[in-house]
């Protein structure tokens, strides 16, 4: 396919037609420049006799919309193709949320761990319908909180529900979540099948307890599941314990290696609108796929626009109206 600046086209030879509006513009100014000049000198031209002198602006627009319907009539005529975003068809995606008491922190309005539920509620709502979601939660040891299932007010519930325990496991959470992978239901078309999976994994801290983290990630990039990790909160956040303040800042290396070694991303949050944000931007690029599709009635949509509006620019001129 042949391409101009950001349209693609089936028959892109057929484009060679808009030479004809370029010629008929020529023709326009031509004429146009011809009857200035003669009004400039007194005459008068057989464009005055069908056109008014006072309507040179309706005649303008109304030619500019004939040629823009032209046109967008061309372009439609060589089927030009757009891409868009379409949900695809069958995934499984573990959402796996670190709940060590380092989640207490205040750095992120109005703590961490609320902020966090509130983010990953949305984030459920922004995928695919036809996608599995499983929720995973990890502190000193990992469970699977909501294994895979399409209901959503389920997993929205069981997010609802975390409570905070002590320690960071980042390597169970991670192992966990590859097991609550397993447990996603077949699909009854193809069942031999597995579905695409992949696990979005919030945490703020180290791990500081089980299995390590980068060997887990290298577990789940040989199983074929990508890490998207959330590194959450800030170098200022702490907590108290025993009345000691304890500062609790956010690991960032340790989470940018799981998604590296794993195939994912990392990101990084220090709101709740930065949260907000990566997940929409998870769920488009996990969620959803681009799709080239041709988009020819848009441009017949354009035409038929401009033709309208080139016509009641004739009727006006027609009825001399104001």
């Amino acid at each position: 396919m042949a391409m101009i600046p950001m349209i693609q086209f089936m028959h892109p030879g057929r484009l060679w037609a808009l030479v004809i509006v370029v010629l008929l513009a020529i023709g326009y100014l031509i004429l146009s420049s011809r009857r200035q000049g003669t009004r400039r000198t007194g005459g008068r031209t057989r464009l005055d006799l069908v056109l008014p002198r006072d309507s040179a602006l309706k005649r303008h627009l109304s030619v500019i919309a004939s040629f823009a319907a032209v046109v967008a009539l061309v372009i439609a005529w060589a089927q030009p193709t757009g891409v868009v975003q379409v949900p695809r068809e069958r995934a499984t995606i573990v959402l796996t949320i670190d709940i060590s008491k380092s989640m207490r922190a205040e750095d992120v309005e109005p703590n961490r761990l609320s902020a966090a539920q509130a983010a990953a509620t949305e984030f459920v709502d922004l995928l695919p319908s036809t996608f599995n979601i499983a929720l995973v939660t990890f502190g000193g040891t990992a469970s699977i909180v909501s294994p895979p299932t399409l209901d959503r007010g389920a997993v929205k519930k069981a997010i609802e529900s975390i409570e905070l325990i002590p320690a960071t496991a980042i390597g169970e959470g991670i192992h966990t979540s590859l097991d609550a992978l397993t447990l996603a239901p077949q699909d009854p078309d193809h069942p031999d099948d597995p579905a695409p999976g992949a696990i979005v994994l919030l945490s703020d801290g180290y791990t500081n307890i089980g299995r390590d983290s980068a060997e887990a990630a290298q577990t789940a990039k040989d199983r074929g599941v990508p890490i998207y990790t959330i590194a959450y909160g800030t170098e200022y956040g702490y907590v108290y314990e025993d009345g000691h303040k304890v500062n609790v800042p956010v690991n960032h290396k340790e989470l940018a290696d799981v998604a590296r070694i794993s195939g994912g991303t990392k990101y990084a949050a220090e709101s709740v609108g930065d949260l907000r944000s990566i997940y929409e931007s998870l769920a488009r690029d996990i969620g959803y796929q681009e799709q080239e599709v041709e988009v020819t009635d848009r441009y017949a949509f354009y035409a038929l626009l401009f033709t309208l509006v080139a016509g009641l620019g004739v009727v006006s001129l027609a009825a001399r109206w104001p």
